[in-house]
């Protein structure tokens, strides 16, 4: 029953949503459209085939102009992070990242000198601090969103929660030095022992995923204009 009910929750905000898309009137006012660009790995790609990936619906959600330019795979220390950002006139760019670097890069063993190139202890330096930097000089907004967990179940990627963790508390610590920046988490958002929110994999976001985070980063994002 609980499962029935949050389903036909989602299936209400979808048809609001549309709604809301379909008619501008019923969106918030704004002189021109907010414009987003999306950047990340398959965390924000997932799901984009059937157009139900994370900037799909923040895109729907927002009502704003989104430019999607995440990639499956994608590195941090490969600069494949660096390579999708592109100078514009943004709003806000929504990022995530990291994650292959600490499962494929060191296999989450032994990642020390892997976490510490991406982003220092402190969160002041590094690969991405650094990327984010050159958008903020952009004048944009930043978020940035963590990892799903999988409490409960196992997966391929179990072994990776410490390094994780640490990388995420990293990214949250940059977040609270620069107004502009907001650090999306995601540890709580999978209930124990719940299979819904992740592909058959067990690493990647389901579409009930993506809508939800897509969801939460809208909420963010039309809370702070």
């Amino acid at each position: 029953m609980a499962r029935a009910r949050r389903y036909l929750v989602h299936w209400l905000f979808a048809s609001l949503v549309f709604l809301a898309f379909a008619n501008p009137g019923l969106a918030m006012e704004r002189k021109s459209p907010l414009k987003i660009l999306a950047i990340g790995d398959s965390l924000m790609a997932w799901n984009g085939i059937v157009r139900g990936s994370i900037p799909d619906v923040i895109e729907l959600a927002s009502g704003g102009e989104l430019l999607d330019r995440s990639q499956i795979a994608s590195f941090v220390l490969t600069g494949g992070l660096e390579r999708q950002y592109v100078e514009g006139d943004w709003d806000w760019v929504v990022v995530t990242g990291g994650g292959n670097d600490l499962w494929l890069g060191c296999g989450c063993q032994r990642c020390d000198a892997t976490l510490d190139k991406m982003i220092s202890q402190d969160g002041s330096s590094g690969r991405i601090p650094s990327l984010l930097s050159r958008i903020l000089r952009d004048d944009a907004r930043i978020l940035y969103v963590g990892y799903l967990r999988s409490p409960g179940i196992d997966s391929l990627i179990d072994h990776c929660a410490t390094y994780g963790t640490e990388f995420e508390r990293r990214i949250d610590a940059l977040a609270a030095s620069q107004e502009r920046i907001t650090f999306l988490s995601l540890a709580d958002l999978v209930p124990y022992g719940d299979r819904t929110y992740h592909a058959l994999d067990m690493i990647h976001p389901s579409r009930k995923a993506s809508f939800d985070i897509g969801y939460s980063a809208t909420q963010i994002i039309l809370g702070k204009q």
